[in-house]
């Protein structure tokens, strides 16, 4: 169990370096894009991944990107805000063991325009493909870079991570399963397991929060939807919860259209339906569970 785990940290290393390292992703990317023909290949404008081939079949890949904060995933784990005015760089490594088989880790980072403060991300984990079907497992966790609250962008709207402002870290389990309908379309069905910590002294006086996620897509072609239900409540046992039963449901849907000029067009609900009694607090109530339709749209250049 603990070569494992050590050999996860060690892979780890050099991407948390390089996420903590922002304004060097595209001077990374181009590095990469310099190399041999035969040994790189660019899977998206600013994502560079280099290859390298094993005789038996093996390949390892490395990959950085950045892009807005609006057009992250809409099925991931933990949600933020859509109205957040930030971005997110990912950097990732791939290795695929065989045909079927491939295991991965990589960490992203969250920033907002305007404020020092980031949430940090990491995962490890492995997918398996067979024809149609794949089923992928992985372990993440994410914390904010500092013990202060996450700060308001816009008057009334939280950027925090669930839309609660005193997230402090979280970690999940992760399992994802997809099947293609065939070369241009698919399903996708997801779901995550996790714990929420919160900063000290937050307005809730609660100190963690169980949370289970819930997301089911479908793609073809170009358009792709996502439908994500989230449940938190207080962890039961824990010193400060009010009730173990007491919960905070809400659903979140998006549609998104790639446009032929690499643009991106989305459109969708946070929140479009929630329940629960959230807590009142001096600045409203947390979590925030307020409906934020939305409409973004994306432009690679």
């Amino acid at each position: 169990m603990r070569r494992p785990l050590a050999l996860a940290v060690l892979l780890l290393l050099p991407l948390s370096a390089a996420a903590q390292a922002l304004p060097g992703n595209d001077q990374f990317a181009g590095q990469l894009l310099s190399g041999q023909a035969d040994q790189v290949a660019e899977v998206s404008p600013g994502v560079a991944v280099p290859l390298w081939r094993g005789a038996d079949g093996r390949v390892l890949m490395l990959g950085a990107g950045r892009q807005p904060a609006g057009v992250s995933a809409a099925d991931a784990p933990l949600a933020f805000s859509v109205v957040d005015a930030g971005a997110v760089a990912t950097n990732g490594v791939l290795y695929r063991l065989s045909p079927s088989l491939q295991a991965h880790a990589g960490v992203t980072e969250h920033s907002w325009a305007n404020a020092p403060y980031r949430v940090l991300g990491s995962e490890v984990g492995a997918t398996y493909s067979a024809g149609r079907y794949s089923l992928g497992l992985s372990m993440g966790a994410d914390a904010v870079n500092s013990a202060a609250r996450l700060p308001r962008v816009l008057p009334g709207a939280l950027p925090g991570v669930n839309g609660l402002s005193s997230f402090g870290s979280s970690t999940q389990l992760n399992a994802r399963g997809r099947v293609a309908l065939d070369a241009s379309s698919g399903i996708d069905l997801g779901a995550s397991v996790g714990r929420i910590h919160l900063l000290p002294g937050n307005l809730m006086g609660i100190d963690t929060l169980d949370q289970k996620a819930l997301s089911f897509g479908i793609d073809r072609g170009p358009l792709s939807g996502s439908l994500v239900g989230r449940v938190m409540q207080p962890s039961a046992g824990i010193p400060g919860a009010y009730s173990p039963d007491r919960r905070w449901s809400s659903i979140d849907f998006g549609v998104t259209w790639k446009l032929p000029w690499q643009g991106q067009l989305s459109v969708g609900a946070q929140n479009l339906w929630s329940s629960g009694s959230s807590t009142s607090t001096p600045v409203g109530p947390e979590p925030d569970q307020s409906r934020t339709p939305y409409v973004q749209y994306h432009q690679d250049l």
